[in-house]
């Protein structure tokens, strides 16, 4: 695995790219930086080397050009993080790019127009790879965010490099901590499972078994495997059509001497508002016009306890309705268990749009080993495939 270290960028252009697709606000200022913060140390290592970075990203969906998507807006946020001033090119190919690139020194910084402007980007189009390729010497990826997708700067423009390719800082350290719980972290391994659906887990669940001890279940499909057992779930969310693929998961896991924990009692409210009554029941007991939105106190302490019997952890989903005050207790305390557990040795990695969302917002961030910052990538990764942006940098 080629990675920036295997390279000595001393006067060489690196094309590198990154995953700047960054929220905005109404005014266009950068509402949430990690991104930027991500990409800062394959970016520092480039400049201190004697090299100069041609950055390219895609920013939100456009449709052809769009003021709103341009990167223009984040060129001050850029420079600010990395701590030089950024040049920006309103275009990513062509001659008005190739002259920037051209004339590009040493210790600087050009940031390409959005990728996504170009509809030969999605589609992969090798014409408009190969022009890409024409800016840069050395070509970095380290976008985990898009190595799922065989787009054109992520996949196809790879192959006009030759051996001139590598894996950036970031992307190097998503694949390393992604191995570490599916191949190489010490014993025993939990997985925490949580958020609505199983059916979006499935493929999740099925490539862990042969590599897990522990499976902690949460969030709403918690209900499909409850109701399948032949609980009572109230008016809870329930998959009524993969209620037997739950109970084939548990027969599965049973056979791998995997232990699966769902959780024994739910806040249980009577609407689904952070204003709703809410009372403590038995998971498999919910009376008929209450659901269940977070894990109770005995659900708690239990995953706390498996938690901090665990040495690699996998955190892939929130345990309840976290988005409103009344119902987030379960994900906190779960993070505060997770924290604990890293502190005193532990590999956690979190993963999975909600779960991120919820360890920025209660604070967890630096208390894991590591948040993953790549949705659908990494959920593609722990089902076992091989993402093209990886693959093409390997091969």
């Amino acid at each position: 695995m080629k990675t920036l270290n295997d390279f000595n960028f001393d006067n060489k252009k690196a094309l590198i790219r990154v995953d700047f697709n960054v929220p905005l606000n109404d005014k266009f200022e950068v509402t949430d930086t990690t991104r930027i913060v991500s990409a800062k140390p394959t970016i520092i290592k480039i400049l201190e080397d004697g090299g100069s970075c041609i950055l390219m990203s895609h920013l939100g969906r456009p449709k052809g050009v769009q003021e709103e998507f341009s990167l223009k807006h984040i060129v001050s946020k850029v420079s600010e993080i990395i701590g030089v001033e950024v040049q920006f090119v309103s275009s990513c190919v062509g001659e008005e790019a190739e002259k920037a690139a051209a004339n590009l020194q040493p210790g600087q910084i050009l940031l390409l127009e959005n990728l996504r402007f170009h509809e030969e980007e999605k589609k992969g189009d090798e014409g408009f790879a190969e022009a890409l390729s024409k800016l840069g010497d050395i070509y970095v990826n380290d976008a985990f965010g898009t190595a799922h997708r065989a787009h054109a700067s992520t996949t196809i423009v790879v192959q006009f490099f030759n051996d001139k390719k590598c894996f950036g800082a970031l992307l190097a350290k998503e694949i390393e901590s992604i191995k570490k719980v599916m191949e190489t972290g010490e014993k025993p391994v939990l997985a925490v499972l949580g958020g609505a659906k199983v059916s979006s887990k499935i493929t999740i669940i099925e490539n862990i078994l042969d590599k897990v001890d522990h499976i902690i279940i949460g969030g709403g499909m918690t209900f499909t495997f409850i109701k399948a057992l032949g609980g009572q779930i109230g008016d809870s969310i329930c998959e009524d059509d993969k209620m037997e693929l739950a109970l084939d998961i548990l027969k599965q896991a049973e056979a791998k001497n995997v232990k699966i924990h769902l959780p024994v009692d739910v806040i249980a409210a009577n609407s689904f508002s952070n204003d709703a009554e809410t009372q403590v029941v038995n998971v498999n007991a919910i009376p008929e016009g209450w659901q269940g939105l977070d894990c109770g106190p005995k659900s708690i302490t239990l995953a706390h306890e498996v938690v901090n019997t665990c040495k690699t952890i996998l955190w892939n989903g929130p345990l309840g309705v976290f988005e409103m005050e009344s119902f987030a207790k379960g994900t906190i305390e779960l993070g505060n268990s997770i924290s604990e557990a890293t502190k005193n040795g532990a590999f956690s990695l979190v993963g999975g749009g909600d779960s991120v969302a919820a360890v920025k917002q209660f604070g967890f961030q630096d208390k894991v080993s590591y948040v993953s910052t790549g949705g659908g990538a990494m959920l593609e990764s722990l089902e076992g495939r091989t993402l093209p942006g990886i693959a093409a940098i390997l091969e």
